[in-house]
């Protein structure tokens, strides 16, 4: 490898095609290894956490084929260099160790060579090449792999705690974007409605929810998925888990009224894995009311124009997956509740 030849900004200079763009809206990144740039950490992968809506999208196609979806996975890093799911156009994120630190990376931020850590931005814009897989864990969206990839300067990651199982803590930090927006817009005595709720990201969110609500607040949680639905009552952070399907509108908004009073919620999360849940978020909000939409399925001209459709005049917020201190907040959200880290050890763990 030759050392240190100097890298672009922000890893542009990984982009192959089209000329001009950054590294997540690009179509191929360079994945190859053979130059070091002084700008990069190299990091030898270990396990890929793909994000729910682009995991669900590959099973389904591969019609539950673990090796399908492997094979989904190696298509995609194979002609774009990195794992940018062309149908869902998300992607997940990594864990891995440190192999390599280039000498412009920030002394402030800089790992150690040997460092385990997880990749807090996006597969779609992280230079990726796969050399085997191993499992494929379908509750958690994981699989194991052999391979390299490259994180910019100024990208986030975190390293891996000690006190928590490593493939436990990535499925925590794979979502750990939700649980502290939710923090900044929760007041206490507000009503909170999750949907998807019984899934990792609305688990937290709901966990966080009923933190800051207090007992004079309110909690619902919409989750279709019986399993997770049992699992999210027996949990005791919802006022009421709602079975109802997030993608059928009115009677969302039907049954949120009812298990609220009457009344629209302050704040709608959404979590689900499905496109098509927007109105379903937004309807029953109140008026100048917020909707904070973590799911990458979410479109967003849906849900503007959606909202403009049924005059709705409401926060429209975009489930950005980064937040100052975000990792070791959902980490900590774990830590202080037992019962729902003993859940998701059994899940992720």
């Amino acid at each position: 490898m030759t050392p240190d030849r100097p890298g672009a900004p922000f890893g542009s200079h990984r982009v192959l095609e089209p000329h001009g763009v950054l590294p997540q809206p690009a179509f191929r990144l360079d994945n190859g290894f053979g130059t070091r740039w002084d700008n990069e950490i190299v990091v030898e992968v270990e396990t890929l956490n793909i994000d729910a809506a682009s995991f669900r999208q590959m099973e389904e196609a591969a019609g539950g084929d673990p090796a399908g979806i492997c094979d989904l996975v190696r298509r995609t890093v194979d002609e774009r260099g990195k794992q940018h799911n062309p149908v869902t156009n998300s992607g997940g994120m990594l864990l891995g160790t440190v192999r390599y630190v280039g000498s412009a990376v920030s002394p402030s931020r800089a790992p150690r060579v040997g460092d385990r850590i997880a990749t807090l931005a996006s597969l779609t814009l992280t230079p990726l090449a796969i050399e085997s897989f191993g499992e494929v864990r379908r509750a958690s969206a994981q699989i194991d792999v052999r391979g390299t990839a490259a994180i910019a300067d100024g990208a986030p990651f975190a390293r891996l705690p000690d006190d928590l199982p490593a493939k436990l803590a990535l499925a925590v930090l794979d979502v750990a974007g939700a649980p502290i927006q939710v923090a900044r817009r929760t007041k206490p005595g507000d009503s909170v409605l999750i949907l998807g709720a019984g899934g990792k990201s609305g688990i937290l969110c709901a966990v966080q929810a009923r933190e800051i609500a207090g007992p004079t607040g309110r909690v619902i949680g919409l989750e279709s998925y019986a399993k997770y639905a049992d699992e999210l009552r027996a949990l005791g952070v919802c006022d009421e888990v709602l079975s109802v399907d997030a993608t059928d509108a009115l009677a969302v908004y039907r049954a949120v009224l009812a298990a609220n009073g009457g009344r629209e919620v302050d704040l709608a999360v959404c979590c689900v894995n499905v496109d098509g849940a927007e109105m379903g978020t937004i309807l029953p909000r109140r008026q100048h009311g917020g909707a904070y939409f973590f799911s990458m399925s979410t479109s967003f001209t849906r849900c503007a124009l959606g909202a403009e459709g049924v005059g709705k005049d409401v926060e429209l917020i975009i489930g950005n997956g980064y937040a100052t201190d975000h990792a070791a907040w959902a980490l900590d959200v774990v830590r202080k509740h037992p019962a729902l880290r003993a859940l998701f050890e059994k899940r992720y763990g």
